[in-house]
């Protein structure tokens, strides 16, 4: 059985396939918003159960970013997984002044949108 999990997502496609079976919070902005979202939860006794920066797409490349976190709230936060989004919100940083998420048409827009939540399908499957 999956550990009770919390899924933090800025991607509408994840939003929409894994709200029948997860807690869902959905993030309307950018992928800096979602890392933030998720900070505020490990702050807050949440854990991190999948890394932030998972995948070999760019974080300057894709405007989706889902992660989970335990549903379950510790009393003491979790370092690890605090450096960790601290580390990935920096490294987000570096690659967007380097160059920013580019405009996409609404068929790349769906196709980023697919490999961040078939990423976290076969993470959870």
């Amino acid at each position: 059985m999956i550990e009770p999990l919390i899924i933090v997502t800025n991607n509408p496609l994840s939003k929409k396939k894994f709200s029948k079976y997860y807690d869902v919070t959905f993030v309307d902005g950018d992928v800096e918003s979602v890392y933030k979202v998720v900070r505020d939860k490990i702050h807050l006794g949440y854990r991190l159960l999948t890394h932030p920066l998972m995948s070999s797409v760019k974080p300057n490349e894709t405007p989706y970013r889902t992660v989970c976190v335990t549903k379950k709230k510790y009393e003491q936060v979790d370092f690890k997984s605090l450096q960790l989004i601290e580390n990935s919100i920096m490294e987000l940083k570096k690659f967007l002044s380097i160059a920013p998420v580019p405009e996409y048409t609404n068929e790349v827009l769906y196709d980023f949108q697919v490999i961040d939540y078939d990423l976290i399908f076969h993470a959870l499957n």
